[in-house]
């Protein structure tokens, strides 16, 4: 009967279906495509797309990709690739202040390390909102011209006032029945920096009366005097990011617009700005569609910015790649897989429903995927000297491992045995307990491919701690060899020559929170740190892993995966950093 566990299906993905309804009822045939982004009369020069559909995956260049945003490339990516499309590498970087070229250099290699490429149908899709400023402009002054938007003047505190509630409507601001041509003139004027920052905005005109608050005439452009990573100091009024995020989709010819629930109120406006623009010409119709999906909520993490810049910034994680943080930068350096993150996407599916995932699901995925990559190590954690008194002090003999029981192509290794061994601390045991199989005195195991040993003794220290454990072999008994299982033994353990083993610093890492919910409640998210989450060792290890390159992954036998750190590995001396265990261990 195999062992194997049954397969696991894939969640469900209602926007998978929209995406096949929309292909099938032919909704986007239509579109044209001139080789890039442009207004309609642009796009009416190209020819029929090559693309069946186009996503994106637009973050803003402030911060550092979290699993969070994994789930969303996943999904934009991995649909364009599916149906015969192509998802854009967007940065929204409408707000100066708080974006820089560091961010945009890590974003784009974690979606490469994630496997994903912007490129398609001869074309890289890498964009920036900044490239579209000049139109976002002349939209602008389009709505101001049809009567669609407005300066205006308030302050802050009148703005809120005036805004209204949940149950009561917003009150018209005073300028807001200013003629066009009076708030192209003084729109103009802001553009020209005649103006103070927060003196004026420019507002949409629509119903503040709505029941809709984000209808209640939003903020569309205002005056900011800061140095944009991209345009410098060209500009010194910007977009607010729901007036450009429907406007660049447009531009971009996407088909399908893909947020977190929080943008489902937005939806209104992000139809109501578009179909002003097509009234007016500068697009065309069939225009993008935008749709919600839960964001990812996971236990054991916090996903907040705040947060996560709290925790690097107050030194309570070494920095942005930590291998515990959730970042993208630091779940590469703990070992976890772009295979691995792909298949926990598909597991936890798309849904509009909240709720919360359990991190087991993304460490299965881990344990999954590494099981089928990972080659087979030994490594000694915690490690005692066993001494095989009868073997001879000048001699060292080749055992052979297999690089992996399950795929015997990738052949075997060889470990040395000699004379004097390191084995891990739990496998001895003066007084065994119930069931305990492994070495005590008197007790036969089978080093593990290598020879059957019995016990025969031990030493202690002056405190009474074991420091060494003294056995026999027989001589006999060499896994692969003839009669190699003529005596039988229940124990089975592993070990490396204490002459030949490769003395490494091993990072024993767990989950930086104790609890599922950090901060649940009133609490404070930043006591429920786990004090255990992070465990230096000196390890020995087999000789073979001396050579690990950066990044290479492997099963240390009967441990879990683990990895040789990306940033404190050098040749020859390779740090090791724990991906995740065997099994789920975690005590609930």
């Amino acid at each position: 009967m195999s062992a194997e566990k049954p397969a696991i299906a894939p969640a469900a993905n209602f926007i998978r279906n929209i995406v096949e309804r929309d292909i099938e009822q032919g909704v986007y045939a239509s579109r044209r495509w001139a080789g890039g982004p442009g207004d309609a009369a642009m796009q009416a020069s190209g020819q029929p797309d090559p693309a069946r559909i186009r996503t994106r995956f637009p973050p803003e260049p402030n911060g550092y990709l979290h699993i969070g945003h994994a789930k969303s490339i996943c999904l934009n990516f991995g649909l364009a690739e599916q149906y015969g499309g192509v998802c854009h590498m967007r940065f929204d970087d409408t707000n100066p202040e708080k974006e820089e070229q560091e961010y945009v250099d890590s974003i784009t290699e974690s979606v490469k390390w994630l496997g994903y490429s912007w490129e398609g149908f001869g074309d890289s899709h890498l964009y920036f909102a900044s490239n579209y400023f000049d139109f976002m402009y002349r939209a602008a002054e389009t709505l101001i011209e049809a009567g669609h938007a407005y300066v205006d003047q308030q302050t802050a505190d009148e703005m809120r006032a005036n805004r209204g509630t949940l149950t009561e409507p917003g009150k018209d601001s005073p300028f807001r029945n200013r003629t066009p041509a009076e708030n192209l003139a003084l729109f103009r004027e802001m553009r020209d920096g005649k103006h103070a920052d927060g003196s004026m905005i420019l507002r949409a005109r629509i119903d503040m009366a709505s029941p809709n608050i984000n209808l209640r005439d939003p903020a569309i452009y205002r005056i900011r005097r800061a140095t944009h990573h991209n345009t410098g100091d060209t500009w010194c009024i910007y977009p607010m990011y729901t007036f450009a995020h429907p406007i660049e989709d447009a531009l971009e010819q996407i088909t399908h617009s893909i947020c977190t629930l929080e943008f489902e109120d937005q939806r209104p406006f992000y139809d109501w700005l578009l179909e002003r623009l097509a009234e007016s010409g500068l697009l065309a119709h069939p225009l993008p569609k935008q749709y919600e999906f839960s964001r990812l909520n996971l236990s054991y993490v916090v996903l907040s910015k705040r947060k996560l810049i709290e925790l690097v910034e107050n030194k309570h994680v070494t920095g942005w790649d930590d291998p515990r943080l959730p970042t993208l930068a630091g779940a590469r350096r703990r070992g976890y897989t772009p295979e691995g993150f792909k298949l926990f996407a598909d597991r936890i599916g798309v849904s509009k429903a909240d709720s919360w995932i359990e991190y087991t699901i993304l460490e299965d995925c881990m344990r999954e995927v590494l099981n089928e990559s990972a080659q087979r190590r030994i490594a000694v954690l915690d490690p005692i000297k066993l001494v095989i008194d009868n073997y001879p002090a000048d001699q060292a003999e080749d055992c052979y491992a297999p690089n992996h029981p399950q795929q015997p192509e990738l052949g075997k290794r060889v470990v040395k045995l000699s004379k004097e061994l390191w084995i891990e601390r739990e496998d001895f045991m003066e007084v065994p307990s119930k069931g305990y199989f492994r070495l005590f005195p008197d007790n036969m195991v089978r080093l593990r491919y290598g020879y059957v040993v019995k016990c025969t003794g031990f030493e202690t220290d002056a405190d009474g701690k074991v420091t060494i454990v003294h056995c026999d072999y027989l001589p006999d008994t060499k896994s692969g060899t003839p009669g190699a299982d003529a005596i039988k033994v229940k124990g089975n353990i592993h070990w490396v020559s204490a002459a030949h083993a490769y003395t490494a610093e091993v990072r024993l890492y767990d989950r930086l929170f104790k609890t599922a919910h950090p901060g649940a409640g009133d609490s404070n998210y930043l006591d429920d740190l786990n004090p255990a989450s992070l465990h230096v060792i000196t390890a020995q290890l087999e000789a073979s892993l001396k050579d690990a390159k950066p990044e290479e992954c492997f099963q240390f036998e009967r441990h879990g995966y683990f990895v040789a750190d990306k940033q404190d590995s050098v040749a020859g001396q390779p740090v090791f950093n724990r991906t995740v265990t065997l099994r789920d261990a975690w005590q609930k």
